[in-house]
């Protein structure tokens, strides 16, 4: 059996939070709010607390009662202890104090630790295989573009889904796109690219598991048929990224070429809103299949998703079709309202000459499927408003699949043919 992060916290559950004024026990470090951070992969645990005003060999003492507790919790379970991590943190959350119990010994996996920005930048995830340069020096376009077909080699269509703003529903889009893609028997990934604002671990229902890495590479968590690796897995929830363009950019190709993806049809690919860095960072790194532009019918999300589009136009990135999110809102009785309009996604689509994916309502259960985790629910419902839903997601992976077999034969036709006779 393996270690887990309710184990650890049952652990800690033992062991009083030492008053800094008297010294004397008080509530134990979990139910005193102590424990900011807790996981656990395997037989490795990693813990953070947060115990102002206590001197360091009382902190130490604590570490020792941890490790003790939580080798004393494993052996009743029948697990095993190799390393043990107990980080103290200040009130900003910078690292003031750390004890280390034992170590990695090369087994199957161990927990990743946060990525953090420092005042040089970037500081790549720790536990990684060493393979790329300093996100301060980022690649040459050039460079990049000519060798745009390295990284992944096992991933036969690398697709972007962006939008010109917030809030118009691109993750709820890629996350749906991926799920009914993997549902048609396609190996499928699925990419975070959202630096700043992850949402996947909620609408993927991440919450209880913890990142993993083997050999080097982060280990893709494998929900709803897909594959998926998010940064909001790999920081502490309610910590905002407070990062420069070269610290960004060096944390999304971690996570691009540093995830063992394995052979896959499809890597789904949710960038940020906007125009900013991913997404330049993302056209100069991959060898993209195409992009998909999310929208909603009005006219201010049409001025911004124009921009996105024509950003991937620029950038030499096929559009595979534009999405109109929230097309309309159906009630749980199956009636619809246009609150946003209709249409204006399409229409613009037609004047920009780019193909039309497809219309997706707004329903109270895809807001509630999201909020759980659980987008599967979206292709299987039986009452009138998910009929909807379902028969809107479907046609819009179905007109995908054709833009990407469009797309495929249009590059196919641009390489050079050697004749041999």
């Amino acid at each position: 059996m393996s270690l887990s992060k309710d184990l650890v916290r049952h652990a800690l559950s033992t062991i009083p939070n030492p008053s800094p004024s008297t010294g004397d026990a008080g509530p134990d470090l979990v139910s005193s709010g102590a424990l900011q951070w807790a996981t656990a992969c395997d037989t490795y645990a990693s813990v953070k607390l947060h115990v102002p005003g206590v001197p360091p060999h009382v902190l130490d003492s604590i570490a020792r009662t941890a490790h003790a507790a939580l080798i004393a919790e494993a052996t009743r379970v029948g697990a095993k202890v190799d390393s043990l991590i107990v980080e103290y943190v200040n009130e900003p959350g910078d690292v003031v104090h750390t004890a280390k119990f034992g170590a990695f010994t090369g087994g199957t996996a161990r927990p990743a630790p946060a990525p953090t920005a420092e005042s040089g930048g970037h500081r790549p995830i720790g536990g990684l295989s060493d393979t790329q340069r300093p996100a301060s020096q980022p690649a040459n376009p050039q460079q990049s573009l000519s060798a745009a077909s390295g990284p992944l080699p096992g991933v036969k269509h690398i697709i972007a889904v962006g939008a010109g703003k917030g809030g118009v529903g691109k993750s709820s889009i890629a996350l749906n796109l991926a799920v009914g893609l993997a549902r048609k028997g396609h190996a499928v990934g699925l990419l975070d690219g959202d630096i700043y604002g992850p949402s996947m671990p909620t609408m993927l229902g991440l919450g209880t598991l913890d990142q993993a890495v083997l050999n080097g590479k982060l280990q893709p968590f494998l929900v709803h048929g897909i594959k998926s690796i998010t940064i909001g897995k790999l920081v502490d929830a309610d910590k905002p990224l407070i990062w420069r363009g070269p610290m960004a950019h060096g944390a999304f190709k971690q996570l691009v070429e540093q995830t063992a993806w394995g052979e896959l049809d499809y890597l789904i690919i949710d960038l940020p809103p906007g125009t900013g860095d991913i997404s330049l960072t993302m056209s100069q790194t991959l060898k993209l299949t195409g992009a998909v532009v999310v929208c909603t019918p009005q006219q201010v999300a049409q001025d911004d998703a124009i921009r996105a589009l024509r950003m991937f136009q620029q950038l030499g990135v096929d559009i595979l079709g534009v999405v109109e999110n929230m097309s309309s809102f159906v009630g749980d009785d199956g009636k619809e309202y246009d609150i946003f309009g209709r249409g204006g996604a399409q229409m613009m689509a037609q004047r920009c000459n780019v193909p039309f994916l497809g219309a997706v309502p707004i329903t109270m259960s895809l807001r509630a499927n999201s909020d759980t985790g659980e987008p599967t629910k979206n292709f299987t419902a039986t009452d009138a408003a998910g009929q909807r839903l379902s028969a809107a997601l479907t046609t819009l992976v179905s007109n995908f699949e054709s833009q990407i077999t469009l797309a495929s034969m249009k590059q196919a036709a641009k390489r050079p043919v050697l004749t041999i006779s």
